[in-house]
């Protein structure tokens, strides 16, 4: 059984068993949230989806960690003008082990 759910603005392909990535979420270390933004609940060949969300939906995850992600280094340069610019960003997020789907 799988769930497609939305979480931080993105959509996440989910199953049971699954660790994921997502933008962060303020919540404690192990504590345990439902997920009632699901747009579409599939097991076999079956699907339900959702307009835009499943009625009666949900998906159970535990949160395992806080983080941040990899640098990604900005480079701005206009040449012949004598202008560069260098920044650089991580962003924070929060790994979900992904428990019951409900659907």
């Amino acid at each position: 059984m799988y769930a497609v759910i939305k979480t931080g603005g993105k959509q996440y392909k989910v199953a049971a068993g699954e660790k994921i990535k997502v933008e962060q979420i303020t919540a404690d270390v192990g504590q345990e949230i439902v997920i009632d933004q699901v747009l579409a609940v599939g097991e076999g060949s079956s699907i339900k989806v959702g307009t835009p969300l499943v009625s009666g939906a949900t998906v159970t995850v535990t949160v395992l960690s806080h983080g941040r992600g990899d640098k990604v280094r900005i480079f701005k340069m206009r040449r012949r003008k004598h202008y560069q610019k260098r920044q650089g960003h991580r962003q924070n997020f929060t790994e979900l082990q992904i428990g019951a789907i409900v659907g």
